[in-house]
């Protein structure tokens, strides 16, 4: 056997090793269940939705149309207005919520935690439902909610379908896949580790409020920044289970419509936190996923540099047929988890170099920003981070 396929052989195991290893992250992307008729004599527990909205105006109609066709009727719809610049307040009480302000939040809280206390403590529903605003219900989806949470108790969360609809918004692909893998919600076992506390997604979480209270809300979370997934662990002390769900046709948002802007701005915000709660074995496996995806994405460009210059090919380990393979399926399984992470086109796998780098970019700033600065802009307030993974709204 020779070197040159000695070689080949060595990287082709070590691609392939990465790829299985991610791909049992992934293995059960299951959706919210069918929801069974009520049987006559059904007593159906009230729900409460609560809407935390900062600058929300161009979101918030569409979710309160979704939710108010919803089947069963919700109770109420509180939007709580987290000192809103624009319409919001406005919009909501059109859309026929009941609008609560938040007020300035009390010094060790963060924004958002801080609105769905206060939206949670201005409920009566035996179930509350916090959505984001840019979430959007389709008909059957509370429903479906119900009977996860009544087969499965505890926290039900989704990540939504992700409607992607500008060109720029097709960056978004590897932070979708980042935070389903890196969660270790979606093995065919459950949990990466069950002794570890489970994650969450914050775009729509279900619980009862009897549950709510044990594990001590959001004033548990209060500081952190990714409240989503410490209530997770708050959750997960209290002995309670956290179930995950992708959103499917059920649960869907488009994240980061207003240009790309936002989108760097509010994936600077989740991402490197977001890989410090993660659990070590699923870390390694989704850093290991996307070296492998980089060592793809330079082979097979040097490959093709070589084949048009005829120069250079001492800078190439391994075959161009190699990473041409290699190439075609880190493509293949990207376009399979995309597919059930949101609407992405077909060149946002396609040409994955593109994409990736985009995720390498805004993954540096992010890393600069929490290790050195300590603190990330987020909707015209900085988040601090001095404390750690924890955090807390400075202006």
């Amino acid at each position: 056997m020779t070197a040159a396929l000695l070689v080949d052989l060595a990287l082709a195991l070590l691609l392939v090793g990465a790829a299985a290893w991610a791909q049992r992250l992934v293995a059960d992307l299951r959706t919210l269940p069918p929801a069974d008729a009520p049987t006559a004599g059904t007593v159906l527990a009230s729900v409460s939705v609560v809407v935390p909205a900062r600058d929300e105006e161009q979101t918030l109609p569409a979710l309160l149309r979704s939710v108010a066709e919803q089947l069963p009727e919700v109770r109420e719809v509180v939007v709580v207005d987290d000192a809103s610049r624009d319409a919001t307040a406005a919009v909501a009480r059109a859309g026929g919520a009941r609008v609560v302000p938040a007020g300035t939040p009390p010094h060790g809280w963060t924004g958002k935690a801080w609105a769905c206390h206060t939206g949670a403590e201005g409920t009566t529903g035996d179930l509350l439902l916090l959505l984001d605003a840019d979430t959007v219900l389709r008909p059957g989806a509370l429903a479906g909610l119900l009977a996860a949470h009544t087969r499965h108790g505890g926290l039900v969360s989704v990540q939504p379908h992700h409607d992607v609809v500008r060109p720029y918004e097709q960056l978004s692909a590897y932070f979708n896949v980042v935070a389903l893998m890196a969660s270790g919600a979606f093995t065919r076992r459950g949990r990466v580790h069950a002794s570890r506390a489970p994650m969450a997604f914050g775009p729509c979480l279900l619980t009862s409020r009897e549950d709510y209270g044990r594990a001590g809300g959001h004033e548990a979370v209060r500081a952190d920044i990714l409240d989503d997934a410490a209530l997770a662990a708050a959750y997960h002390r209290a002995g309670l289970p956290v179930w995950c769900a992708v959103g499917g046709d059920a649960v869907r948002m488009r994240s980061y419509p207003g240009g790309p802007g936002q989108l760097v701005a509010g994936w600077t915000k989740n991402i490197a936190s977001g890989a410090a709660d993660a659990a070590p074995s699923a870390t390694a496996a989704t850093v290991a996923w996307i070296s492998a995806h980089h060592a793809v994405a330079v082979g097979a460009v040097l490959s093709l540099l070589v084949a048009l210059s005829g120069r250079g090919a001492s800078l190439v380990a391994g075959s161009p047929l190699l990473w041409a393979v290699a190439y075609v399926a880190v493509a293949l399984q990207l376009r399979w988890v995309l597919r059930r992470a949101g609407s992405f086109r077909w060149w946002a796998w396609t040409l994955f170099p593109v994409p990736l780098l985009a995720f390498d970019l805004v993954f540096a700033r992010s890393l600069a920003l929490t290790v050195v600065r300590r603190s990330v802009p987020w909707r015209g307030r900085d988040v601090s981070l001095a404390g750690g993974r924890s955090g807390e709204e400075v202006a």
